[in-house]
């Protein structure tokens, strides 16, 4: 069952989503994002005054009088679209931290200035949620059937009720180019400006940043990857083939870690667990760690044998966010962190 899997991969620290499909899907749904500013700025006034709509990754189409505004998403979803200028008016998902600081996944955001519905999995205030009027709901999916990423599947039915239409972007079986185009044609759709410098700047940035990487990993085809993730009792390595960065990064030239599918069996797909005692199964000459809230950063771990892998001693463990904030602006910098960690590296595996 897709949807306790979901629950289950949450609970246990889901290594994240992604795939191999093609562009031609992700630029079709997008439309021409290079028109002329000026044909943008009429666009985005007649969307304003006239009828929205979006057609998301269920194939569904959300429907509204006008723009939404009253916008409630996920809160990687919240950053992403905040790094174009559109502002969410709730979130819900890993927000703050213990001491009230934001979280990696909130990005940029000022997160005293949204209502917090959910800080953590299962949490959903929907009275907090119909108290703000939302006239969008927006979230991320990990799966085929169109599960909504951090709204809870006992309270949906519920959520649905407050009326406002909502938007599913998938993060499932694909490459993350695809999940950022669609990221781009939502904002668009919103009110943003595509074609600014500032989103030009940052889209270069991300091309550059992927040449990069495809010039690193062919300089150096023998450096392994391994991303992991740490909880107390277990070790999670991550297969490639379902998680939309590391899929790009292996169609950039990585050479990853591949734990066996029957392995990955009961992650679902995602993952290998490993006891501690077993951390050291895979030679890795770089390890990209989970850098979300609910994972034991490197600094905190304690095991001895993770102290002795290889890449440890050597200081080549680099962090990785297994949900991508979908802009070009958040994710240039995790090319350019991977490119750097493989330029740098010394085989030690």
């Amino acid at each position: 069952m897709p949807n306790a899997r979901a629950t289950h991969l949450a609970r246990r620290g889901i290594l994240a989503a992604g795939g191999a499909l093609g562009l031609g899907a992700a630029l079709a749904a997008c439309g021409d994002d290079n028109g002329k500013s000026t044909d943008s700025g009429r666009e985005t006034a007649a969307a304003k005054s006239g009828p929205w709509s979006f057609k998301d990754d269920r194939g569904q189409t959300a429907k509204a009088d006008k723009v939404p505004s009253g916008i409630v998403a996920f809160v990687g979803v919240a950053a992403a679209l905040y790094d174009y200028g559109i502002q969410a008016k709730g979130v819900f998902g890993p927000t703050t931290t213990k001491d009230g600081k934001a979280d990696v996944q909130a990005g940029d955001m000022d997160v005293s200035k949204v209502t917090v519905l959910g800080n953590e999995w299962g949490q959903f205030n929907i009275e907090k949620y119909a108290s703000l009027a939302p006239d969008l709901l927006v979230s991320t999916m990990f799966d085929n059937v169109g599960t909504l990423w951090y709204v809870p599947e006992e309270s949906k039915k519920k959520i649905a009720a407050v009326g406002a239409p909502s938007v599913g972007i998938s993060v499932y079986d694909r490459q993350l180019t695809e999940p950022l185009q669609r990221m781009l044609a939502l904002a668009k759709s919103l009110g943003a400006d595509t074609t600014s410098a500032k989103v030009t700047e940052a889209k270069k940035r991300f091309e550059d940043a992927a040449a990069r990487l495809r010039a690193a990993a062919k300089a150096k085809p023998g450096i392994k990857v391994m991303a992991g993730s740490a909880s107390q009792d277990l070790f999670y390595v991550s297969g490639s083939n379902l998680s939309i960065d590391l899929e790009y990064f292996k169609a950039l030239g990585v050479n990853f870690v591949e734990p066996p599918e029957k392995a990955k069996a009961e992650g679902g797909g995602w993952y290998e667990s490993l006891s501690w005692e077993n951390v050291d199964k895979y030679d890795a000459d770089i390890i990209m760690m989970d850098n979300r809230t609910s994972a034991i950063q490197p600094a905190d771990i304690t095991e001895g044998t993770w102290k002795k892998l290889p890449a440890v001693k050597a200081g080549q463990v680099i962090a990785r966010n297994p949900e991508p904030i979908l802009s070009y602006d958040k994710c240039a910098p995790l090319l350019e962190d991977l490119a750097s960690a493989i330029e740098k590296a010394k085989k030690v595996s």
